[in-house]
C-alpha cells in the first residue's frame, strides 16, 4: 500500500518522530514505490528552493518513523542523494541539503544600456529620520520596565483609544512641550498618521468612501470638502477623497497657506475642515504666519468646522523657541495630530490625535470596526520612555545631530552653489532650493543616473492648486544615517546647475 500522507504528523500506530521530520511535507504518492516516491519528494523539495542549501534533515529513524516505513528504506535514499550531491553527510552533523555554487549567467540578450541607478547610494528623500540613530539601549530598558510593570489587562485586545498609560503621558509631555490643552480622555492614539487622518475624514464627511457603505451623516451633516495646502502629501489627498470628502487648496506661499481665504471657498465650495502644517509647512519649511493661524481659528469658530493639525516634526526648532501648536488656541475646533515616526521611527506605528469632545465618541466609534490597533507593549514602553525623560534627552540629541546636518547643508552650498537659494530651514528634517524655471525636472534625473534619490518640489503640488508651481528640491538632511551624510552633499552640489539664478516665490 502507498503512503501518500505528507509528514506533518506521524503516520498511525507509530512513535512520534523528530519535530524536523513533521514539518517536511513529504507527499509519497505516485509510482515506483516507497523508495522512489521518497527520493522525488526530496529532489523536489530541494530543487524547489523549499529545502534551502544548509538545512538539516531528519535522522532516518526520525523521518522513517514520521513516514510509518523501514529505517533502511530512509538510509538507503539519504546515501543515494549523498552519492548524487543533493545532500551531504559529515560525521557529528547528520545529513543536510548540500550548498551550490550560484549559476553562471545563461548566454542572453545583450546587456542592457547604462540608466539611472535602481538603488540609489545616498537618499535624500524627504519623509523619514535618520533611524540608524533609534536609541535602542534606552528603548529596551523602557521596554523592560514597562513589561515588568504591566498589568495583566495589556495582554488583551486593548481599548481603540490607546493604553491609559501612554495617554495620561502624551497629555503632560504635549501640554509641555507643544502648548497643547489635552486632556487623557481626549486622546486617542492610532497607528500612524494615516490612520488618524482617515478616521477624521470619515468622522467628518461621508463614511468610507463606496456608496454601498456609505453614512449619509457625519459629525458635519452632508457631504463636504476639506481645504489643503497647495503643496503637501500626494497620499493625504489620497487619504481624504477615498473618505468620501472632495479637496480645495488653499495657495502656500512665504507665509505658509492662505487661511484668510477659508471664509470665501467655504462659501462657494463648502469647507467643513481645513488640513495646515502651522509649525513648520510641508514641504515648503515656512511657519504659518501669526494673523494666518488666528484666521483659520476664526473661521472654524465661525463656521463650526475644524482645523486638523499635522504636527508631524514639530519638536524639531533650531533657530529660536519653537512655535507652539495651532490647537492652544482653540481646543474645541482644532485636531491635534502628533507621531513618534519622525522623533523615534515609522516602524514604532504610534500616533496620536487631541480631539475636541464632540468628536471623540464618532471616532471611537469608527476605531472599534476593526480598524488596526497599535500594539499595547509598544504603547507602554513609549509611556515609560516619556515618563523617565529618555524621550526628552533623545529629542535634544537628535536635535543636535540634524542642526549639524543642516549646517553642513547650508555650508556645501554656499561653497560649491552660493548660486542656489536654501529656505525652510529654521526647522524640521529637510531644506527647500529653489531652481530655475524648467530645471526641476532634468536636475532629478541627473541626480538619479548618479545614484543620488532627490524630490522635486512639484512632486508635492496638489494638481489642481491654482498660481504658478515653483521649480525647486526638497532635500532631505534626516534621512541619510552619518556615514552617507558627506557623500550625498558631494553628489548634491555636483548634480545642481552651476551659476543660475534661483527661480521666483509662487
Amino acid at each position: 500500500m502507498e503512503n501518500s500522507w505528507a509528514t506533518s504528523g506521524s503516520a498511525p500506530g507509530t512513535t512520534p518522530g523528530s519535530a524536523f521530520g513533521r514539518d517536511l511535507h513529504l507527499d509519497l504518492s505516485g509510482p515506483g514505490g516507497i523508495r522512489a516516491a521518497l527520493l522525488r519528494a526530496l529532489r523536489d523539495a530541494v530543487r524547489s528552493g523549499r529545502l534551502a542549501p544548509g538545512t538539516r534533515l531528519p535522522s532516518s529513524r526520525s523521518l522513517a518513523a514520521d513516514l510509518g516505513i523501514a529505517r533502511n528504506t530512509v538510509a538507503d535514499a539519504y546515501a543515494e542523494l549523498v552519492a548524487e550531491g543533493w545532500l551531504s553527510a559529515r560525521q557529528g552533523s547528520g545529513t543536510r541539503v548540500a550548498e551550490r555554487a550560484p549559476a553562471r549567467d545563461a548566454p542572453g540578450p545583450a546587456r542592457r544600456a547604462p540608466g539611472p541607478v535602481d538603488r540609489p547610494r545616498f537618499d535624500l528623500t524627504p519623509g523619514r529620520p535618520d533611524v540608524s540613530s533609534f536609541p535602542r539601549t534606552a528603548w529596551l530598558a523602557a521596554a523592560r520596565r514597562a513589561l515588568t510593570a504591566a498589568p495583566s489587562d495589556a495582554f488583551g485586545y486593548g481599548d481603540p483609544s490607546g493604553r491609559p498609560e501612554l495617554r495620561t503621558v502624551l497629555a503632560d509631555y504635549l501640554a509641555r512641550a507643544r502648548g497643547v490643552r489635552a486632556d487623557p480622555d481626549r486622546i486617542v492614539v492610532c497607528a500612524g498618521f494615516m490612520q488618524g487622518l482617515g478616521l477624521l475624514c470619515r468622522a467628518l464627511g461621508t463614511g468610507d468612501g463606496g456608496p454601498a457603505d456609505r453614512e449619509p451623516d457625519g459629525v458635519l451633516g452632508s457631504p463636504g470638502r476639506m481645504a489643503i495646502e497647495s503643496y503637501g502629501l500626494s497620499f493625504h489627498r489620497d487619504v481624504i477623497t477615498r473618505a468620501g470628502l472632495g479637496t480645495v487648496p488653499l495657495l502656500v506661499d512665504e507665509h505658509g497657506a492662505r487661511t484668510q481665504e477659508l471664509p470665501a471657498l467655504d462659501d462657494v465650495r463648502d469647507i467643513r475642515a481645513a488640513l495646515l502644517t502651522p509649525a513648520h509647512q510641508f514641504p515648503t519649511g515656512v511657519p504659518l504666519h501669526p494673523d494666518r493661524r488666528a484666521a483659520a481659528v476664526n473661521w472654524a469658530r465661525s463656521s463650526g468646522g475644524y482645523i486638523l493639525e499635522d504636527d508631524y516634526d514639530g519638536e524639531f526648532r533650531y533657530d529660536r523657541q519653537p512655535v507652539g501648536a495651532l490647537q492652544g488656541l482653540d481646543p474645541d475646533h482644532v485636531v491635534y495630530l502628533g507621531t513618534a515616526s519622525k522623533s523615534l521611527a515609522p516602524a514604532l506605528r504610534l500616533a496620536w490625535m487631541v480631539l475636541p469632545d464632540r468628536l471623540v465618541d464618532p471616532v471611537l466609534a469608527l476605531k472599534r470596526t476593526g480598524e488596526w490597533q497599535s500594539g499595547s507593549l509598544e504603547q507602554l514602553t513609549l509611556a515609560e520612555f516619556l515618563a523617565s525623560g529618555a524621550y526628552d534627552r533623545h529629542l535634544r540629541g537628535m536635535r543636535l545631530r540634524y542642526r549639524r546636518r543642516r549646517d553642513q547643508l547650508v555650508a556645501a552650498l554656499a561653497d560649491h552653489a552660493p548660486h542656489v537659494h536654501v529656505s525652510g530651514i529654521a526647522a524640521g528634517l529637510h531644506a527647500v532650493l529653489e531652481l530655475p524655471p524648467g530645471t526641476e525636472q532634468s536636475i532629478v534625473e541627473a541626480a538619479r543616473w548618479q545614484g543620488l534619490a532627490l524630490e522635486g518640489l512639484s512632486s508635492f503640488r496638489a494638481p489642481s492648486a491654482p498660481g504658478t508651481a515653483r521649480d525647486g528640491l526638497v532635500v532631505a538632511y534626516g534621512t541619510p544615517p552619518d556615514h552617507a551624510f558627506a557623500g550625498g552633499l558631494e553628489a548634491l552640489v555636483g548634480a545642481l546647475p552651476p551659476g543660475a539664478a534661483p527661480g521666483p516665490e509662487a
